[in-house]
């Protein structure tokens, strides 16, 4: 990885984004235990979440090491997004048993670079401040990207890179997404974009819907 390819990349998703975003479909989803769950972490943390056309619900990996509410993949694409939502109450607590003296609007960052060291055997990672324009369509206050080589695990199940994505609302709470592929070129960035649209925080006005 350098910073050419990297600011290639970043190119990409703030010109694909805009599409995908006005574009993107909804899908029927079974209602299984694990997405009332999730359903419930999602309004315990203010966001709204649309099933994505052409994904999978598959089991979320659950840990001491990676912990996720949700997990979605694309058949036979080669490529999986696990999801994990916090309320600020939750990242508050996050924080105090970390012992982490940081303002809880700022654990963001932490639960992104923590679950980078976790993934990861090397630190060549490629990480950026999402811009804020892209911020707004989420209706989010903050968020980073790490693009990062994963070790190999069978927890990840051997995938070979990462995509990271964690955004936070300011007293609201905060959601952390991973993307997960063998492959860095095009059809994983394209893969990505069909999900773009899933989650996001609840406008000022659905807020306490």
């Amino acid at each position: 990885m350098n910073t050419l390819k990297f600011k290639r990349f970043i190119l990409t998703i703030l010109l694909i984004c805009p599409l995908f975003w006005a574009n993107a479909q909804t899908a029927r989803l079974d209602n299984s235990m694990q997405f009332a769950a999730f359903d419930k972490a999602l309004k315990k943390s203010g966001l709204a979440f649309t099933f994505p056309a052409g994904f999978k619900e598959i089991k979320a990996v659950n840990n001491r090491e990676f912990s996720f509410n949700y997990a979605m993949e694309l058949p036979e694409k080669d490529f999986e997004i696990w999801l994990r939502v916090n309320s600020i109450k939750e990242n508050k607590a996050l924080l105090k048993d970390n012992h982490q003296q940081i303002n809880v609007d700022s654990a963001y960052a932490f639960i992104i670079k923590q679950q980078a060291l976790a993934f990861s055997d090397d630190n060549d990672w490629l990480t950026r401040p999402i811009p804020s324009f892209i911020l707004t369509r989420y209706n989010a206050d903050v968020g980073k990207t790490y693009l990062v080589n994963l070790k190999d695990s069978p927890v990840t199940k051997h995938y070979k890179y990462a995509l990271m994505i964690v955004l936070a609302k300011y007293n609201t709470g905060s959601v952390f997404g991973i993307c997960l592929t063998n492959n860095k070129g095009p059809e994983f960035f394209k893969n990505m974009f069909e999900a773009s649209n899933c989650l996001k925080f609840k406008s000022p006005e659905k807020a306490d819907k």
